[in-house]
């Protein structure tokens, strides 16, 4: 099959870019190749070499997988400094046809799973340079309480904004949760919210075949009726265009609320009036938008019990403050445990190094949350388990002999406590290895001390939050 060809068919290995570096990539546009011949066209920005160089850097900068036709990111390049132009072309006169994502499915931590779509890599760019330019139209569209998905906001914010009604007295939260909602969004509908700012046709119709461009699973390729596949570049946008009439609406109701993409609390100051609330809303999204409301996990509650983005409130001296929820400590314990159980036949160091890295991550989210007592508790009993890890790699009696000689432990001792027939647990709380494998010694060894890390990262974010002005709802 001819590159051309191949190009058209949106396969994967067609319509690269180049860098900055490599003299840019072939992706000006001229008027000729601009919808309806309109150089001033959205196509035509959305074409334009910088904005494509700006979406393939930030396409390599993330990595990822390969989409379904098995091109890489580091392929990406070669790839576009070829056929760049002619892809442009192509997309320019409207034949280009993007391949299917490829769906995979991931195990939800309350049970489920979440399925998402994975792009080609030159989809990716070329949804990203339509991100592009549709964010600068639709982003001053958006509800100041709309917090996912979007330029300088974050789940922090949205958890402060959270914070700040409970503190003006909206004390009943009507939390809303859509079923499957990247999967169920109307095309239709949506299209009609994106033509009221976009009169781009062009720009629709390759929006639209991205929409209908199919998923593949085991090979098959199924047709996509509705959704915007969740992994894709465009669809977190696409996503916030299509909840703004429910934000409009709460918004000319008079509602306090916070919404992150699909997440959704509401904030009221009684519950006979969150009742009536959910009713209505529940009401609105099915019909107006034509989604579907997961009636059992949606509910009414107090948010210092009720979980949003992984945390919850409680009540402190100084008013409402910030907690991580009791679920995302038990999962958080239960990676720890997984990634310190005594029979992954591993060496410690690559044990260190995996906690590391993921406490790293995980504290870098939950930091802003009052947890200190917690991180000490967990702090201790990690530092047992790698202790009990420790114990259990010296297996036999002179083995344990020997590294407890070695550490200074004497004779006598030595044999007493290689001869113990206590379990590893035990062992693992008992002098002989809190002696020996100090706190210090741990940390020479690599262990990141997780109640240290909380504590420098936790006081930054109170510095700059409490040190200044609180969120104004």
């Amino acid at each position: 099959m001819k590159a051309e060809n191949r190009v058209s068919a949106g396969c994967p290995r067609e319509g690269r870019l180049e860098t900055e570096s490599t003299g840019g990539a072939r992706s000006g546009t001229s008027p000729q190749h601009t919808s309806g011949g309109d150089a001033g066209s959205l196509l035509a920005r959305v074409l334009e070499r910088n904005n494509m160089n700006l979406a393939y850097k930030r396409v390599k900068k993330n990595g990822g997988a390969p989409g379904v036709d098995g091109m890489t990111v580091d392929e990406l390049l070669p790839y576009l400094k070829e056929h760049g132009g002619e892809l442009v072309k192509l997309i320019a006169l409207g034949v280009y046809q993007p391949r299917p994502v490829k769906r995979i499915e991931i195990p939800k931590p309350d049970g489920g799973t979440r399925r998402l779509g994975i792009p080609t890599v030159v989809d990716r760019v070329i949804q990203l340079a339509i991100a592009q330019v549709l964010e600068m139209i639709f982003e001053p569209e958006f509800s100041d309480s709309s917090f996912g998905f979007r330029p300088g906001r974050s789940a922090h914010q949205a958890i402060r904004r959270a914070r700040a009604c409970c503190d003006v007295g909206y004390t009943s939260v009507v939390d809303i949760d859509l079923e499957k909602y990247f999967d169920t969004v109307n095309h239709d509908l949506l299209i009609g919210m994106l033509r009221e700012k976009v009169k781009d046709e062009m720009l629709l119709k390759l929006i639209r075949r991205y929409l209908k461009s199919g998923v593949m699973l085991d090979g098959v390729v199924t047709p996509t009726e509705e959704g915007t596949p969740q992994g894709g570049n465009l669809s977190p946008l696409l996503s916030n265009i299509y909840l703004t009439k429910f934000d409009r609406l709460l918004e000319s109701r008079g509602h306090k609320f916070v919404r992150y993409a699909d997440d959704c609390n509401i904030y009221v100051k009684s519950r006979r009036a969150a009742v009536r609330v959910m009713s209505s809303c529940a009401a609105y999204l099915e019909g107006a938008l034509k989604l579907r409301v997961n009636r059992k996990k949606s509910r009414v509650g107090s948010p210092l019990r009720l979980k949003f983005l992984g945390f919850s409130l409680y009540r402190g001296k100084n008013g409402t403050r910030i907690r991580a929820h009791s679920k995302s400590i038990c999962r958080f314990r239960a990676k720890l445990k997984q990634i310190t159980r005594r029979n992954r036949g591993t060496s410690l160091e690559a044990i260190l190094t995996q906690l590391r890295v993921y406490v790293r991550g995980w504290l870098g989210y939950y930091s802003i949350a009052d947890m200190s007592s917690t991180m000490k508790a967990v702090n201790e009993w990690i530092r047992r388990r790698i202790r009990m890890y420790i114990w259990k790699q010296w297996k036999r009696i002179r083995t344990r002999i020997s590294r407890l000689r070695e550490l200074g432990v004497p004779k006598g001792k030595a044999y007493e406590w290689a001869n113990t027939r206590k379990g590893y647990w035990r062992i693992a709380g008992s002098w002989i290895m809190t002696t020996t494998y100090t706190n210090e010694r741990l940390a020479s060894l690599g262990y990141d001390d997780i109640s240290k890390r909380y504590e420098a990262l936790h006081s930054t974010y109170r510095t700059a939050v409490y040190g200044s002005v609180r969120t104004v709802v």
